[in-house]
């Protein structure tokens, strides 16, 4: 491969750029802050109301008020004794044949203004209002008697931080004492890459997330704990079904080359480069009414890309949305009890994006090793989803994930049987010995991340020139990186190899560790179902081998026959693990395999472990292992707070711009209102929708919900002016499904008021459009 080279100016240019990273690093360092815990306060209700079609938009300011304190102060450690519980136990009914399962669902959005989005970690990709509202679905099942009991919650944001899961399990603890600990209770994200950034504690992703902000913490904490409280409070008996098959249509392997790299003989074993296999677990009570459903795949949730601003769930909540829409009838999400949870598997190097790379400025192929075009280079290499655009490629791949989804839903007929057990170990993954065979040994690094890192994927490319597959250092970034950060160890570099170090992550400690080394392993069982908690994500490859040795480790101790889903980016995020051999190909999953070429080996042979004590019954012997760290000083967020400002005769919910009277099915209702910061509203933990859309109902004379900004077929979009200044505009696409009638849009949000010398305040406003009226032909 030909070196690359720069010109004068270009390499000007790029010097000038990482000079100001690297001054940009040194005062984030100097900005610690302490957080804490944003006091709960309710807000407006908003749900039917008893009043005739209005003719004029109108806004109304609310009489609520926070009191604004210091935006980020530090909240209670992981590590507090346990205090009696607060909250009774439910008397559990025990003559019965199953388990007593509780679902739970709660929202868990956070800011969707002022705030990067977690996934691509693009400089600039901050929030700027909402497609679909995140949530959190927990899932608690307890034997008859009571006595052993787990926790799956899949959480709809980019992966699980460990500061978040320490934090939720502190407040278990202070809520249920030993009832959900480390051990029995798992926290899942789905992946997404338009979530809320900001609730690391890790520099790389705190970095990354261009600070820490406590407002978005808070709400997930809060949005977690409320979803497992509302499934401890519905426990009830009932049984477990599942059932298994191929979702063809969907997915990709983004990575082939790497995936080539892998034996023959063992790839020969299997008919595709992906794993299109859905495993779903279906929960009914005992009279067989459903109360919910967890599915796995392995898809990335990357269809919407970076040049995405609105926070949304991606196609994962497309398919929940089609399943309460046509199984129940729910055309308001998160109404109901029933929970569905699309949680994430070994997905590293799946991709959606079914029409493969291609060069956007000539239109040939670019799946090579280097994923990069003759002309361009690798930012014009980038991959394409199925549909017309981003949204109807999400919809597309949602509905081929919903009705695999259906079908398995309505023939699963295996009941699930059998102890709950779990276990797990927090390990030093910087300095675990492999074996590799009977008399050889490897080990695993101090984290780094590779040069290929920097590239990126055909999903998202990277902002500089690197390419995948990278193999070999280049001087001049060699020469950047260590006069700004240090020279990597001799060490490390040995150990990594042949990963070309771009971040000696492991090696980095100001001012805080980059990267962890003090990881979550877990696994819990149903019976002769087992999830095995992975902390990162797992590439096709990688979770065949994983999944098998698992199977094999319990078969070996007397449990055989054992089903294991990988259920990915739990408990901690630690990037990516890729096989042994797809490492040395160094392409961008393999350069984010931040231990080292023997990652896979080594949580394979810690899983075993695991599976091991639970076969044996000797969970109890498990060491502990070293607690992680909980740090109590974070970089803020640089984005400040400011108090928002309506224009000169205006107020906040005025409407700028009006619905017009009419529309057709398949038309878009968009009205734009004086607007103030939506994350004003993050600090509101009970605040529900920022709109609804609302159809009058003659009959009753009531304004009836139909819409809200958790609805597929809505937009929220913020527009951010000067001075505090700003406009909101909400859009309803009208669905084929809309019944003719009068409507309206109504507008719930927050502005911040500070008057001189007194602590800022958020106010609550609401509005309402004019009315329009939907007909079925003009």
């Amino acid at each position: 491969m030909a070196k690359r080279t720069f010109s004068t100016f270009e390499t000007f240019l790029i010097f000038l750029l990482v000079m100001m990273t690297g001054v940009t690093v040194a005062l984030l360092s100097l900005l610690f802050i302490t957080s804490g815990t944003i006091e709960n306060n309710k807000d407006s209700g908003f749900l039917t109301t008893q009043s005739p079609p209005a003719t004029q938009g109108s806004s109304t300011p609310q009489g609520s008020t926070l009191t604004q304190g210091p935006a980020d102060t530090q909240g209670p450690t992981a590590t507090q004794a346990s205090p009696t519980p607060s909250t009774p136990e439910p008397t559990l009914f025990q003559n019965f044949s199953g388990y007593h399962i509780g679902v739970g669902r709660a929202d868990c959005t956070g800011q969707v203004a002022d705030i990067n989005l977690m996934g691509y970690g693009k400089t600039g990709q901050n929030a700027q209002g909402i497609l679909t509202r995140l949530y959190s679905r927990a899932f608690i099942m307890a034997e008859p008697d009571g006595s052993n009991r787990v926790v799956f919650v899949s959480i709809e944001i980019g992966m699980v931080s460990q500061r978040l899961r320490l934090e939720v399990l502190n407040r278990l603890q202070s809520k249920y004492g030993s009832l959900y600990r480390r051990d029995n209770v798992i926290l899942s994200g789905t992946h997404t890459h338009s979530g809320p950034a900001g609730y690391f504690q890790y520099t790389t992703f705190v970095l990354a997330s261009e600070g820490f902000s406590n407002r978005t913490f808070e709400y997930m904490v809060n949005g977690i704990m409320k979803s497992i409280e509302i499934a401890h409070t519905n426990m009830k008996p009932g049984k477990i079904f599942i059932n298994k098959g191929n979702v063809d249509g969907a997915q990709i392997n983004r990575s082939p080359t790497s995936y080539l790299w892998n034996p023959l003989s063992e790839r020969a074993r299997y008919s595709s480069n992906t794993d299109k296999e859905m495993l779903l677990l279906k929960m009914v009570d005992l009279n067989g009414d459903d109360l919910g459903l967890i599915r796995w795949v392995d898809i990335h949730c990357i269809i919407a890309n970076s040049a995405l601003h609105r926070v949304n769930a991606r196609s994962n909540h497309y398919a929940v949305y089609l399943k309460l829409i046509e199984h129940f009838k729910m055309y308001i999400p998160r109404q109901g009890p029933y929970v569905a949870a699309f949680a994430s598997s070994n997905l590293g190097d799946v991709s959606p994006n079914t029409l493969g790379p291609s060069c956007i400025n000539t239109g040939e192929s670019c799946d090579n090793a280097n994923s990069t075009c003759p002309i361009g280079g690798p930012s014009m290499c980038i991959a394409m989803g199925p549909g017309q655009d981003m949204f109807n490629s999400t919809q597309i791949i949602g509905r081929i994930i919903y009705e695999k989804a259906k079908e398995l839903y309505a023939s699963a007929s295996q009941e699930v049987t059998g102890p709950l057990a779990s276990a797990h170990q927090w390990v030093n993954m910087t300095d675990v010995t492999v074996w590799l065979n009977s008399t050889h040994t490897g080990k695993t690094c101090k984290p780094a991340l590779g040069y290929s890192f920097a590239a990126g994927t055909i999903d998202g490319f990277g902002s500089l020139n690197f390419t995948q597959g990278t193999t070999v250092g280049d001087p001049f970034w060699d020469s950047l990186r260590d006069q700004i950060l240090g020279k990597p160890s001799e060490e490390i570099k040995e150990c990594q190899k042949p990963k070309p170090i771009l971040l000696h992550t492991g090696e980095l400690s100001k001012p805080n560790p980059w990267h962890p080394d003090i990881v979550d392993v877990q696994i819990i069982t149903l019976g002769f179902f087992a999830i095995a908690a992975v902390p990162g994500e797992f590439t096709t490859m990688s979770g065949r081998r994983f999944r098998e040795a698992i199977q094999e480790e319990f078969a070996t101790y007397g449990m055989p026959n054992m089903t294991v889903v990988v259920s990915g980016l739990c408990n901690v995020y630690t990037h990516y693990i890729t096989t042994y051999e797809e490492y040395q190909a160094q392409r961008y999953e393999a350069a984010s395999t931040i231990y080292g070429p023997h990652t896979l080996s080594a949580y394979i042979q810690l899983f075993k472990v695991l599976a091991k004590a639970i076969a044996t019954g000797t969970v109890a012997n498990l060491s502990t292992g070293p607690e992680p760290p909980f740090f109590k000083q974070l970089i803020n967020t640089l984005i400040p707070d400011i108090v928002d400002r309506a224009p000169t005769g205006k107020h906040f919910g005025d409407v700028l711009q009006p619905a017009n009277p009419t529309y057709r099915m398949g038309e878009v209702v968009e009205v734009v209102f004086v607007g103030a910061n939506p994350k004003n509203s993050a600090e509101i933990l009970t605040h529900q929708t920022f709109l609804t859309v609302e159809k009058y109902e003659a009959t009753s004379a009531t304004w009836q919900i139909v819409h809200n900004d958790a609805s597929w077929e809505t937009r929220f979009y913020w527009h951010k002016g000067l001075l505090g200044y700003s406009n909101t505009t909400i859009q309803w696409h009208i669905p084929d499904s809309a019944q003719p009638g009068i409507y309206r849009i109504r507008y719930f949000g927050h502005s911040r008021k500070q008057d001189l010398l007194k602590a800022a305040v958020i106010v609550s406003f609401e509005s309402t459009s004019s009315t329009f009226e939907v007909v079925t032909a003009l």
